[in-house]
């Protein structure tokens, strides 16, 4: 049975594929965020796998619902531990969903009297339509 190798990819093809940058896949590296050391090349250049990248693109979701990098570390620490502590894991993922949860609310209650503040206005310029030359800086 033949092997297919793992494509191997440079940092900057890593950085355009994730939209992170070069400097913050470095600092991933550099925090203890990866799960295994990233690979070099002969030129020690950085070498990321495919499942190196998978896990940056999981980073960079916990990033972009909040998680701060010490929890991140954390659960890092955890699944490079291996077997045994999923329980953990799991606590603390289903700990951030709540988190996220919780600020998805707020947001939402913030878009509401955005709306509100929206229909307001619109309401106004179907009511009094703008005079031609109008200055209309000092609307609130």
């Amino acid at each position: 049975m033949a092997t297919t190798a793992t494509a191997l990819r440079g940092i900057s093809d890593v950085a355009e594929e994730t939209g992170l940058t070069a400097h913050t896949l470095r600092y991933y590296e550099r925090a203890g965020l990866m799960l295994e050391p990233v690979g070099r090349a002969s030129s020690s250049h950085r070498r990321y796998s495919d499942g190196d990248v998978r896990w940056v693109v999981l980073l960079t979701k916990l990033r972009g619902t909040g998680m701060p990098i010490r929890q991140i570390k954390q659960y890092a620490d955890l699944v490079r531990a291996g077997a045994g502590n999923e329980e953990r894991r799991l606590a603390l993922l289903e700990e951030h969903r709540a988190r996220v949860l919780g600020q998805l609310r707020e947001v939402e209650r913030n878009l509401q009297a955005i709306d509100h503040k929206i229909a307001v206005y619109r309401e106004c310029a179907l009511e009094r339509p703008a005079a031609a030359g109008s200055d209309q800086r000092n609307a609130a």
